[in-house]
């Protein structure tokens, strides 16, 4: 399975985890939640939800209605509705629970962090300590190249490419602060009683 294709299935099972749908919303719920720098389209969504279904991760539950995109001309939208098949739950829970170097990268990060809310504390932990690794990584190597171009580049040039170490520092402060937080708040559970219950606490424990 392409990394692309990978992110699209996790976040197709996520937002069918939450509620069944059709597919005209569900794409307006992807564009949403990847952005519309990752737009996708129909020939694209539509052989994923073929795709979950033959694996018996998703169900259609009106399958004799032929999908029709829609149109100026027609207005017609798919009255298909799909829905996680217990088989697609787990295999949720299953990404879910990863945490290995695949999810700390830009195409998956991002789509990793909106289902925060569903995911372990400990698998969050280690997929932001693994995000902030790397992009220390790529920040060094940043440095690196500015330190070393400097002369050969012109100022536009330059100030683009101190943007880009700006960007990448910006998000490195940002994890900082989640990672902070996800600690605070492990250690305050950690020292409640037996049996108290936090009012307003979000996220999954295991």
């Amino acid at each position: 399975m392409s990394r692309r294709s990978g992110v699209l299935e996790f976040a197709v099972l996520g937002l069918l985890h939450d509620a069944p749908m059709h597919g005209y919303e569900l794409r307006k719920r992807l564009n949403v939640l990847l952005g519309s720098f990752r737009a996708f389209s129909y020939g694209t969504l539509y052989p994923c939800l073929k795709s979950l279904v033959a694996q018996g991760f998703l169900v259609e539950d009106n399958p004799d209605v032929e999908y029709v995109p829609a149109t100026a001309l027609n207005g017609k939208r798919s009255k298909i509705v799909y829905r996680l098949s217990p088989e697609g739950k787990e295999r949720f829970e299953e990404l879910l629970a990863e945490s290995g170097p695949e999810a700390w990268e830009d195409e998956h990060f991002g789509v990793r962090f909106a289902f925060f809310g569903q995911t372990d504390r400990a698998v969050r932990m280690r997929v932001l300590e693994g995000r902030r690794s790397r992009l220390e990584e790529r920040l060094e190597r940043m440095r690196s190249s500015i330190a070393r171009t400097r002369e050969r580049f012109d100022d536009y040039t330059l100030e683009l490419q101190r943007h880009g170490l700006e960007s990448v520092e910006r998000e490195v402060r940002w994890l900082n602060e989640l990672i902070e937080t996800e600690r605070a708040t492990r250690t305050a559970r950690a020292s409640d009683p037996p049996g108290h219950d936090q009012p307003g606490r979000s996220g999954t424990e295991h």
